[in-house]
């Protein structure tokens, strides 16, 4: 039985049933406590989804870490950068209306997800390097367009099934 400690327990509660069902779990709470019962792969699994949706993703966007293999990845602004002014940081993440998050989307195939000082990812693993390494250039102080051209150059090829996944 896995104990997660959650910060946004409505949306939990909300999608509780959906959840239950799509993980094969059994969810229980007390306060702000959350009790995942099920087996380990299971348990992990919802572990991951709910630290998801308490980062402030979508249900279908936290789904996705079960359905397709995603994986969820948390970058701490503060941890990139000696900058005081995290505002202007943050500001240059979102873009102008959310334009450089929806081209970093777009580029990476990764969506992402702000929440203070953080900076949330969930992708798929082939994608999810290249999408860190974005997030921290722009933390270091990038020119967007330089970092839309290392994308583009270095896009991850689909790796094609082999016939090894179930």
């Amino acid at each position: 039985m896995k104990t997660i400690i959650c910060e946004k327990l409505p949306r939990i509660i909300k999608s509780k049933k959906k959840l239950e069902k799509e993980l094969q779990v059994k969810i229980t709470n007390r306060g702000k406590e959350v009790f995942v019962r099920g087996n380990p792969e299971n348990e992990y699994i919802t572990e991951k989804v709910i630290d998801a949706l308490n980062f402030g993703f979508s249900f279908q966007t936290a789904m996705l870490i079960k359905q397709e293999d995603f994986i969820l990845e948390i970058i701490n602004i503060k941890e990139h950068t000696k900058r005081k002014d995290l505002e202007r940081i943050r500001a240059r993440i979102i873009g102008k209306k959310g334009k450089t998050l929806q081209t970093l989307y777009q580029l990476t195939k990764s969506h992402f997800e702000m929440k203070d000082n953080f900076v949330g990812i969930v992708g798929h693993p082939e994608y999810l390097e290249k999408a860190q390494e974005a997030i921290i250039a722009i933390i270091k102080g990038s020119k967007q367009s330089n970092i839309y051209n290392f994308l583009e150059k270095n896009r991850a090829r689909p790796i094609s099934d082999l016939g090894l996944k179930e």
